[in-house]
């Protein structure tokens, strides 16, 4: 039995929205959203054949599923996509702010608009999807909202300023969130270490960091399948006195 099919029908009758789930972690989160019975909206940006894939597959799993081509770190694109998956879909129950990018780069060296794309992408982002689903939520008195924040927003690391900054935000976010809409509404995180994804490449990261990842207790890299386990479960009931608290499948890099 997979660490997902564990949850099946947890989700039954729910609306869940993935950012940035042509890919990766958002990939995997959105397969184990269906397979726990949600109708999924697939958040993609300029990917539509990976989008297009994924609904092939999760329409296999006979769940309902579409996608949306939106860019989360703009509102009013933001705001015409939550429009448009509840008018396909109904009320969203479950959003999960999963977009996001990495740099490695000394802070003196980079440049102010690699700041702000890269704030924009992991953290604005989450500020804006989840201030246009919010009102909905608030209204019906229920929902849950898990955000993809990272070790490395915990732990810091050397050339990784502007993406610990992101994620530590994401953290910061959710803890203040969560107490601000409590008790109908659950907002929680999931602090990844390593996932063997393309964030996790030869292309984005050195080998010296690559090997970094590998340091960890456990010696190995996560795979998405096993990051979806712990966004579904925040998701779903079974979690429901879950308030603020970052998950953290990392491998052992981080010990609270």
């Amino acid at each position: 039995m997979s660490s997902t099919s564990a949850f099946a029908g947890q989700l039954a009758g729910r609306v869940a929205l993935v950012t940035g789930a042509a890919t990766g972690i958002g990939r995997a989160t959105a397969k184990a959203l269906a397979q726990a019975g949600a109708a999924v909206a697939v958040n993609h940006l300029r990917q539509p054949d990976a989008a297009a894939q994924l609904l092939h597959e999760i329409e296999a799993l006979g769940a309902r599923a579409a996608a949306f081509d939106a860019d989360v770190t703009r509102a009013a694109e933001v705001a015409q996509l939550v429009q448009v998956v509840e008018d396909r879909f109904g009320p969203i129950d479950v959003l999960v702010n999963n977009a996001g990018i990495i740099l490695e780069k000394p802070l003196a060296e980079t440049g102010e608009d690699e700041w702000d794309h890269l704030l924009a992408a992991d953290l604005k982002s989450v500020f804006l999807v989840t201030r246009a689903v919010l009102p909905g939520m608030q209204a019906r008195q229920r929902g849950a909202f898990v955000n993809i924040a990272s070790d490395l927003g915990i732990l810091g690391r050397t050339h990784f300023t502007a993406y610990c900054a992101a994620k530590a935000g994401v953290i910061g976010l959710t803890r203040a969130l969560a107490r601000e809409v409590a008790p109908h509404i659950r907002v929680n995180a999931v602090a990844p270490g390593a996932v063997n994804t393309a964030m996790v490449s030869p292309e984005l990261m050195s080998a010296e960091s690559l090997a970094q990842e590998l340091g960890v207790p456990q010696g190995r890299i996560a795979e998405p399948a096993e990051i979806a386990a712990s966004v579904v479960f925040l998701a779903s009931d079974l979690a429901r006195f879950y308030c603020g608290q970052v998950l953290g499948p990392n491998g052992g890099s981080v010990m609270p």
